[in-house]
């Protein structure tokens, strides 16, 4: 096992949140790997969207570079007509229940993204269905971040950020909603594959105070044991308010940058600071599962 210093986690440099071109990143697994040890991480997981197929290679690719390895998955969730993200750490991948779930996730898609294009094509933009699939590394997993950066590849816009300010986003042209897993569901494919639940970027959705307070506590009653408190898409206010909410539910923090890219990520791996003050790290009893 790795010299870490269990005896104060926070002092771990752990990112359990990323992703590879197995969903919608732009470096393969080996690739993530390699640059996660090279800024330091030492505790590592590929969370790739609602698919498990690029663990295998990340985990023999983080013990090349003499990291822990944690497999994880992020799923995704309808929630009250939100589209939210539970990310599922220390999974047991090979486990075929939450293979099944994810495929049903998967499975509307393709269905999905042919209808993006067609909306798309009413504002006078052709083909992008078919451009967005030279950046899918699995047709599977087509994704609006796979639109967004032939969209930028071809002059609509100069950056993927800019894409989701002006298409493919609700009130938007191009937008598809999409009915996802339940959160009950998301939740208990994890649990069954040996995995901790974790609410993940809770920043990032569009709640009211009232409407968090009440996706935690269901979240709980489900069996969720952590929340992302440090995150790349999170402020620093935010790294504040959810560590206020993960003291006072009882919840669990996590950190992970959800690197996608060297050109798209607002933090690189492993460059996030350290969690908050008070916060338990969802890894504080994990010397034992390394051991």
């Amino acid at each position: 096992m790795l010299d870490l210093n269990w005896n104060d986690p926070h002092l771990i440099n752990a990112d359990l949140h990323c992703h590879s071109t197995t969903s919608d990143g732009t470096l393969t697994p080996e690739e993530l790997a390699a640059r996660a040890a090279a800024n330091g991480v030492q505790m590592w997981s590929l969370t790739d969207h609602d698919e498990v197929g690029g663990l295998a290679r990340a985990e023999a690719a983080a013990k090349a570079h003499g990291m822990l390895f944690v497999p994880g998955v992020e799923v995704s969730v309808t929630w009250m007509g939100n589209t939210l993200h539970i990310v599922g750490l220390m999974i047991d991948y090979r486990d075929s229940a939450i293979e099944q779930g994810l495929a049903s996730v998967r499975s509307g898609r393709t269905e999905r993204a042919m209808e993006m294009s067609r909306q798309l094509e009413k504002v006078g933009i052709e083909g992008v269905y078919e451009g967005a699939l030279k950046y899918v590394g699995n047709p599977a997993l087509i994704s609006r971040t796979h639109f967004a950066r032939h969209l930028v590849e071809r002059g609509v816009c100069l950056e993927v950020r800019e894409v989701f300010e002006r298409f493919l986003t609700p009130g938007k042209p191009g937008y598809v909603p999409h009915e996802w897993a339940s959160l009950p569901q998301a939740v208990q494919w994890i649990l069954d594959s040996n995995g901790l639940p974790v609410i993940a970027h809770p920043g990032r959705y569009s709640l009211s105070p009232m409407q968090m307070d009440e996706l935690i506590e269901q979240f709980i009653g489900l069996g969720g044991v952590g929340i992302e408190v440090v995150t790349g898409s999170h402020t620093v206010d935010e790294y504040r308010e959810y560590a206020r909410r993960s003291l006072r539910s009882g919840l669990k923090a996590s950190r992970g940058s959800d690197f996608h890219g060297p050109e798209e990520s607002r933090v690189n791996l492993g460059e996030l600071p350290q969690l908050p003050d008070g916060c338990v790290p969802i890894w504080d009893n994990w010397a034992k599962r390394f051991s």
